[in-house]
Formats: C-alpha cells, sequence, structure tokens
C-alpha cells in the first residue's frame, strides 16, 4: 500500500510517500536522480520526488503526476487506487485565487443601512503617512440589503422580508451570480434570520451558501461578513480543485491540511480554512520533526521558490484568530505565521540607487534564469554564481524537454552584465553577495516581529531551517540573529509535503462570550465548551460515516487517543488586544496567565481594569498513524573521516575559498564537518558557512552549531 503527503507550491510540487511495495522500489531505484529512497523499518521506504508546479507541456496537475510517477502509469492510463492506503495534500489553489482575485462571483446579504459596512472596515490605514490611500478591491460583486433586525439582546426588532429577500436572490441568481455569504447583525449568537434567507437560497438554487454564524461565530459584523465573503469566494474554487482530485482517485481517502495546522476530510475543506494550507504542513513538520531530534523551543525558517514563512514555537502551536492576506480581513483560527515575497525565486534588481529583491518572484515558469525558460536573475541565481550551488547536484529537470541541468552560464554573462550597469565597481560576486545579504536581512526581520519584538530571547532557539532553499542561508539568517544552532531534517526540502504526514486531524469550535471574568463566569464556560465539543465530537463521526472503512485504511488510531484542548481569549476591558490561555476552574489563575502573557509581550499590565472573555475554544486531536525515523548505525570509526567528492570554488566572506563537497548519504552518524563546507542532497542543498560546524545524529539529523 502507498501513502502520499504532498504540497503544492509556488514553484515547486513536493511529494513524499510511504510504501511497502518493493517492486516501487526496485522501479524507482533504477533513477536515482528523480527520487530518493529511504529505508524505514517494518520493511518500509520513504519517497521523495519533486516536480515543478507549473509544466504544462508535461502534465496538468503537479500532485497528480507526482503520483503517477510514483506508481509508474502513463498519463492516458487511469491510477491504480486499490494500491493508496490515502493522500494528504496542502494546496496555493485558494490562496492564488484571492492574490490574484480569481475566485467565483459571490453576491452578500447583510443588514439594511450595513450596505457598505465592509468596505468602510475599521479604518485602518496600513501605511499612515501615505495621502492616497488604495484600498483593496472588495470580494463580492453585488449586495443586497435584507430588511431585518434582531437587537443586541436576541429581540427582534425587524422580521425578515421574505418576499423582497426572494426576488432580490432570484435577480442575483439570473445574473450568474451562484455564490452567496449572508452577514446579519447580532447573528453569531442569534441565528433565525441568517438560517431563513440560507434556505431561500438553497430553493432558489444557489451552489455555495456561507452563512456567517456558522463560518465564524465570533462578535464584530466586519470581521465576521470579511470571513464569511472570503468563505463564499473561495469554496467554490475549492471544491472543483477537490473534486479534479479526487475524480482522479476514485475511493482513495483524501484530507487536506487547513491553515490551523490540522487535517480535514476532503468533503469538509472549505475556502477559509486554505488559505494557509500549505504552509501550515511545513510549520507542523518542523515542530514535530525538531522534538524528534530533542528541541523544544523552535523558530521554523520556509524558504522556498516564491516566499519565506517563519514561525515560533515554544511547547504548543500559536494561533492567531485575526489576520490579513492580501488585503482581506480574516477571522479563523490560523497558525501564526509570518510570510514574506523573500524565495529562491525572488527578482534581483538595480534601480539606478540601490539593490533589490523581490517582491516579484519568478516562480516556476519562467522560474530564474538559470532554469532555461528566460527568466530574470534571482536569489537561486545569487547562490549559482556565488558556487553555492552547482548544476551537476541538482535535478535535471529544466528546459522545455525538463531533462537539462541547470545554465550557469547565462547566470554568470547576467551578472557580468549588472555589474557593469551598477557602475559601483563591485564584481559580480559582490553583487551577488549584496543581493543574498538584502535577502537574508529581509528574512531576519520576519523572524524579530515574531519572536525579539514579542518578548522571546531568540539566541536560545534553534533555527528550523527548511523549504528547497533555506538551507543555502541558514547559518548567514543565523549569524544576523545571533543563533548558535541550526537544525536540518533529512527531508529538509519536502519538509512541508512530509508535514502532511506527521498531522492529525484536528476540528476547532468557538463561541464568542464577552463577559467579564469571574469565578462565577468559570461554571458557565464548562457548560459552553462542553457544548462545543459534543459537536466536534458529532462530526468526526459523521466524517467516519462518511468514509466508512477508509478511517481504518487511512490510519487513525484508536478512540482513546483522542485529546480535548480547551482555550480562553482575554482582553483587558476596553481594550482589543487579546491573548488566549489554557482554561482552569480557578479564575484567578487565568488572570495570572494572561497578565504574565501581556507582560512579556507588550511590557505592562493594569491591575485596575477588569479582563473580559471575549471568546472560547476547543480543539479536538485526533492522532493519526505517522512514519517512524529510522536510526541510523555507523559503520567505520571514529577516527575516519568522511571523504569530499570534490572540491569546488565558493565566494563568501568576501572571498573565495576551496570548498569540500559531501553527499548527505556519505555521512555517518558522530561526523563532524568544519565551514566552510557545502552538503548536497537530492533534494535540497547545505552551505556550512565559515566559523559553523555541522554534526550528524543517530537519527540523521544535521545539526550545525556555531563555534564561537
Amino acid at each position: 500500500m502507498l501513502k502520499v503527503f504532498a504540497d503544492r507550491g509556488g514553484t515547486f510540487t513536493d511529494v513524499v510517500a510511504v510504501t511497502n511495495n518493493q517492486e516501487i522500489i526496485d522501479r524507482l531505484a533504477t533513477y536515482p536522480q528523480r527520487f530518493l529512497i529511504v529505508p524505514l523499518p517494518n520493511k518500509e521506504w520513504i519517497i521523495v520526488h519533486k516536480l515543478l508546479s507549473e509544466n504544462p507541456e508535461q502534465y496538468p496537475d503537479a500532485a497528480i503526476q507526482g503520483i503517477r510517477d510514483i506508481l509508474g502509469i502513463p498519463k492516458n492510463q487511469p491510477i491504480p487506487t486499490e494500491e493508496i492506503e490515502v493522500v494528504k495534500m496542502g494546496t496555493t489553489v485558494a490562496t492564488n485565487a484571492l492574490l490574484e482575485r480569481k475566485g467565483d462571483r459571490v453576491a452578500l446579504l447583510i443588514t439594511q443601512g450595513f450596505k457598505d459596512a465592509l468596505r468602510i472596515g475599521y479604518q485602518n490605514r496600513p501605511d499612515i503617512f501615505a495621502r492616497h490611500i488604495i484600498l483593496p478591491t472588495m470580494l463580492y460583486e453585488q449586495v443586497i440589503e435584507v430588511e431585518e433586525r434582531y437587537d443586541a439582546h436576541g429581540q427582534e426588532l425587524i422580521p425578515v422580508n421574505i418576499q423582497q429577500v426572494r426576488q432580490d436572490l432570484a435577480a442575483a441568481y439570473d445574473q450568474g451570480i451562484l455564490s452567496c455569504a449572508i452577514v446579519f447583525m447580532h447573528s453569531d449568537r442569534y441565528h433565525a434570520h441568517e438560517q431563513q434567507v440560507a434556505l431561500l437560497a438553497q430553493e432558489i438554487g444557489f451552489t455555495q451558501i456561507s452563512v456567517s454564524h456558522q463560518v465564524s461565530p465570533l462578535m464584530k459584523l466586519v470581521s465576521r461578513g470579511d470571513t464569511t465573503v472570503v468563505d463564499a469566494y473561495l469554496t467554490p474554487i475549492l471544491r472543483r480543485y477537490v473534486n479534479q482530485v479526487s475524480g482522479q482517485l476514485p475511493g482513495v481517502r483524501l484530507m487536506f491540511m487547513k491553515s490551523d495546522g490540522g487535517l480535514v476530510a476532503a468533503a469538509k475543506f472549505q475556502g477559509k480554512d486554505s488559505i494557509l494550507s500549505g504552509p501550515a504542513g511545513g510549520i507542523v513538520g518542523a515542530v514535530q520533526s525538531c522534538k524528534r531530534g530533542g528541541f523544544e523551543s523552535i523558530i521554523t525558517f520556509d524558504m522556498g521558490g516564491t516566499s519565506t514563512d517563519v514561525a515560533h514555537f515554544h511547547g504548543e502551536y500559536e494561533r492567531q484568530l485575526d489576520s490579513e492576506i492580501a488585503g482581506i480581513r480574516m477571522r479563523v483560527p490560523v497558525l501564526a505565521i509570518n510570510t514574506i515575497a523573500a524565495g529562491g525565486g525572488s527578482i534581483l534588481a538595480f534601480d539606478g540607487s540601490s539593490y533589490r529583491v523581490g517582491p516579484e518572484s519568478a516562480g516556476s515558469n519562467p522560474g530564474p534564469a538559470c532554469y532555461r525558460r528566460g527568466g530574470k536573475l534571482t536569489v537561486t541565481d545569487a547562490n549559482v554564481l556565488l558556487g553555492k550551488i552547482h548544476p551537476q547536484y541538482f535535478p535535471a529537470v529544466f528546459g522545455m524537454d525538463g531533462n537539462l541541468p541547470l545554465d550557469r552560464e547565462i547566470v554568470v554573462d547576467k551578472f557580468a552584465e549588472l555589474a557593469v550597469n551598477t557602475g559601483n565597481h563591485h564584481t559580480p560576486e559582490q553583487a551577488a553577495s549584496g543581493f543574498i545579504a538584502i535577502a537574508v536581512e529581509n528574512m531576519a526581520n520576519a523572524i524579530k516581529k515574531i519572536s525579539l519584538q514579542r518578548g522571546y530571547d531568540v539566541t536560545e532557539y534553534v533555527l528550523c531551517c527548511f523549504g528547497g532553499a533555506g538551507g543555502q542561508v541558514a547559518c548567514l539568517l543565523a549569524d544576523n540573529l545571533g543563533m548558535k544552532r541550526i537544525f536540518l531534517h533529512p527531508y529538509a526540502g519536502v519538509l512541508s509535503a512530509y508535514g502532511m504526514g506527521l498531522a492529525d486531524v484536528r476540528t476547532i469550535r468557538e463561541a464568542g462570550v464577552e463577559e467579564v471574568l469571574s469565578q462565577g463566569l468559570v461554571s458557565r464556560l464548562q457548560v459552553l465548551m462542553q457544548g462545543l465539543e459534543e459537536e466536534e465530537g458529532k462530526e468526526f463521526k459523521t466524517q467516519k460515516n462518511t468514509e466508512g472503512s477508509a478511517e481504518v485504511r487511512g490510519g487513525l488510531i484508536g478512540e482513546n487517543t483522542l485529546e480535548v484542548m480547551r482555550k480562553v481569549s482575554l482582553k483587558y476591558a476596553g481594550t482589543n488586544s487579546v491573548l488566549g490561555v489554557d482554561f482552569d476552574l480557578n479564575w484567578q489563575q487565568m488572570r495570572d496567565k494572561f497578565e504574565v502573557e501581556h507582560k512579556l509581550r507588550y511590557g505592562f499590565i493594569q491591575l485596575e481594569k477588569a479582563v473580559i472573555v471575549e471568546s472560547i475554544s476547543v480543539e479536538l486531536i485526533q492522532k493519526m498513524d505517522t512514519p517512524e525515523e529510522p536510526f541510523v548505525c555507523r559503520s567505520r570509526s571514529l577516527l575516519e573521516l568522511p571523504k569530499p567528492v570534490e572540491i569546488v570554488r565558493m565566494f563568501t566572506a568576501d572571498k573565495w575559498h576551496d570548498t569540500p563537497v559531501y553527499q548527505r548519504e556519505d555521512l555517518q552518524p558522530g561526523d563532524r564537518i568544519q565551514g566552510t563546507a557545502i552538503i548536497v542532497e537530492k533534494i535540497s542543498t547545505i552551505v556550512v558557512e565559515p566559523n559553523w560546524e555541522a554534526r550528524l545524529t543517530e537519527l540523521n539529523h544535521l545539526v550545525l552549531q556555531r563555534q564561537n
């Protein structure tokens, strides 16, 4: 049987598979340049495969093509689904649709008198000194004002004008709008009017009906409305993609990664939960693999081809409720990930006075200049010029036929031309180093935002570095931040995909409260949380009944492993700065935890102010069977040093170095490699800078330690 974990990124799609089929392994072993094969205990193997996300001449969908490549199935033949146990995926389909504004047409139904509420928003100024404010494009095409109203205490002031709503909905439907978002005042607590209108929309024939009290059952009309519109805008796109994938894999248990770091059955995957689908897999993979390596305080650093994602972990996943992505506000739990437009594909430019890195990306088509598709110079090209990437150790998947190595000559020519055009007497190597320094500074600032600016001493953390481009700049980034240890998993180049296989099934339910924290409130919070827990339990059972025996084949562990996490979101009265703490039967304990966190985050506490419980949440976690990590045995003497495969020239610290190149698979536990050095893998390249030492552990983890 085959388990498949896939992450479709902006440049590359990564596929990690686990199998016990010897025939598959024997066949793939004849293509050592395309597939990485790692033996596991119990006669299983891990297969790692990497391919371009967009390669229209070769295939329509990269994830499906990855499965075909592993099984050896031509594109004109159906996939033998009986050989596949489960497929777990992260996807950028919804993210790209949001960024490019290519979602479905949406009609917004909102309480009469609030037609422009979402356009007005909260009057935040993203650039406080800008005289000309450019507002983001709204996702809804049409607004229908509904004659209805509840007051804040649940008293019906105006009943729904059913006849008028039916007429307005029918008119929108006749115009070809098939998706609607229903957002009424106070409907986070009083749902009847939204339910009435949702039934009308269903009768008329709307194919996507997003209702605010189900999508985001919390206070604040604007945040709740924005989230509901996002869901209505993206879910149809997502549903079509899910149907496309499941159509190629009939009968296979298909799961997707949500933005909160949990897996969900494909049928339950919604637009609001999909924005950070791929990056969330990377966070899970980084945290779980670091914990296996003995690290608990972690800064995750995922540098891909298009962007870089960073996150903070200290004992539990950090989530944020309010977020803004591509100019759109959302109020759903998502992993606290800071993303910047700096990746291997970030385009390098000289604007006449200074170097610039990004935010534009070359993507996978045309890609960097060295990809042989006529692309512009990028961060990847800079590393090629500096000798940190060598074509002979990179997959030969480039050119129109997808079978050529990286083109170093075009990189040399373009950097020579750039150095002349800048007119500042820099050599091409110095220009490339300058661009890398700018990219590293941008990434360091992103990490400071989630660590130093929130009171955490980053020097005590390990930098978990992954993504296809991460190992090339890991030491430079750690130097910039004063960090002393770097963790690199053997699947670091595809850790987002591997993270899909390490993730659990999670559901999170929330409820608004908005009451003063007191001992008397605690018992009511308990009742509310019990109700949320029962709702989540029913959802788990619904998924199990829907998928039948696939639940067992998919690797879920028994009911006794169901975990429950209860959280309360607290804030000082009169403020909007919300912090989450664990629920406790003692209200004073919760206040104390809140004030410790408030002091750490903001530097002060306000003892004279009441603490408000804004909302509560209950998270149910169903553990899944995950791949093991094998121990690696040493077969040669500790006195026998690893042998480099060759010596190459690498430019770093403003000079050229004769640098040994080591194959990762040649290293054994206990081996230590002094920088400068390059460690090459089939899926990534690791650069060991001066004053750094790399050490291999028994779990095949590389730990880099600064020497001074």
